[in-house]
């Protein structure tokens, strides 16, 4: 390689790599050797957008089931790896994402992280979070979180498995090294609030006089049961303007600041209706979608080429960060999400282009 230089050159690049050598014992690297890598001119993810079939993932979590207790493994669940990352337990560089069975009778016990966690809930109705003191039930739809640093179990009461999707900030918090966790004494917590409690308090854009949120930076309401999103994305459907790029997305928020749920975390539903053909867009937030009603097809184009994902309902796939994706839906579809836009937002960093 170095005859097709010009001498000067190649006496240049032995001066050079004679430097690095004496250098490198040190622990000493030059940073004009990668500094186009560490600043690129735009968003260059490592990771691929991909998609997983219910259908074909169901049958894996119930072998799961028969393979290990829900006490056993602590948490059993199937971890949803980009095919770009695998082995790094994550979908994103940021964010983890998994489904979790928990089968009649069983309790997943007690405890407790500084990882922020969700809970999505996919199949099954009647089993139980309990987060702080106070339980809710799961029902499909539901988007349920558990704050940074409070105890947690899973157990379930009804007579079928119960599936939901986890999200958590494990890889950022990871990179920060700054991962804490404890386990609780007792595999369920004491019950010390009746359920619906905290919505009681803070769900109906009220909230108590003399009171400190115990769940700190999050959202003191940990559980948004389908039924209210789903009201909600209908009617404005029915009474307002239909976004071309969205279709009808709202946020969650937490009710005392108007941010996210979690300082981490955003999360959102969205409504697409009947015969939405939507315009492109990219944003820096890479995003996983579980598909909770309807079907529909999202195509994403990025350096790693062009994909067409034909998504039903359960289905979750992601769209890494500054890919582009569009949305469209025959039939009509709603759709849950959630991003680190909180984080890029409070560094600067967050951007979005929206596609003509």
């Amino acid at each position: 390689m170095n005859a097709a230089l010009p001498p000067d050159a190649v006496a240049a690049q032995a001066v050079r790599q004679v430097l690095y050598d004496d250098m490198s014992p040190l622990n000493l690297a030059p940073l004009w050797e990668v500094l186009h890598n560490l600043v690129p001119l735009q968003p260059n993810s490592p990771c691929v957008p991909a998609l997983w079939k219910y259908e074909q993932v169901r049958p894996f979590l119930l072998r799961a089931g028969d393979a290990i207790t829900a006490e056993e493994a602590v948490r059993r669940v199937l971890i949803l790896e980009n095919p770009a990352l695998r082995g790094k337990s994550c979908i994103t560089q940021s964010l983890y994402a998994g489904l979790q069975l928990i089968r009649p009778g069983e309790v997943a016990p007690a405890h407790r992280h500084t990882q922020s966690a969700l809970r999505f809930i996919v199949e099954g109705s009647g089993a139980y979070t309990a987060v702080d003191g106070e339980r809710t039930t799961m029902r499909p739809g539901d988007f349920i979180t558990t704050p940074s640093w409070t105890f947690h179990d899973h157990g379930n009461d009804a007579d079928v498995p119960v599936i939901w999707l986890d999200g958590l900030d494990l890889p950022l918090v990871a990179h920060l090294d700054a991962g804490f966790a404890e386990t609780a004494s007792a595999k369920t917590q004491f019950v010390s609030k009746a359920e619906g409690s905290s919505f009681a308090r803070y769900g109906h854009n009220m909230a108590p006089v003399r009171e400190a949120n115990a769940m700190g930076r999050s959202s003191p309401i940990f559980s948004y049961p389908y039924e209210r999103s789903r009201e909600a994305l209908h009617q404005l459907e029915r009474d307002a303007p239909v976004d071309a790029w969205d279709g009808v997305k709202l946020r969650y928020i937490n009710p005392l600041t108007g941010g996210s749920p979690m300082p981490t975390m955003a999360t959102f539903m969205q409504r697409l209706p009947a015969g939405f053909d939507g315009k492109a867009y990219r944003q820096t937030d890479g995003a996983i979608f579980s598909v909770v009603e309807g079907s529909g097809t999202a195509y994403i184009e990025s350096h790693h080429g062009k994909q067409t994902f034909a998504f039903s309902p359960r289905d979750h796939f992601v769209v890494p960060s500054w890919q582009t994706l569009r949305l469209e839906s025959n039939s009509g579809c709603v759709l849950f999400s959630f991003s680190d836009r909180p984080v890029q937002q409070a560094l600067g960093l967050h951007r979005e282009e929206r596609l003509a």
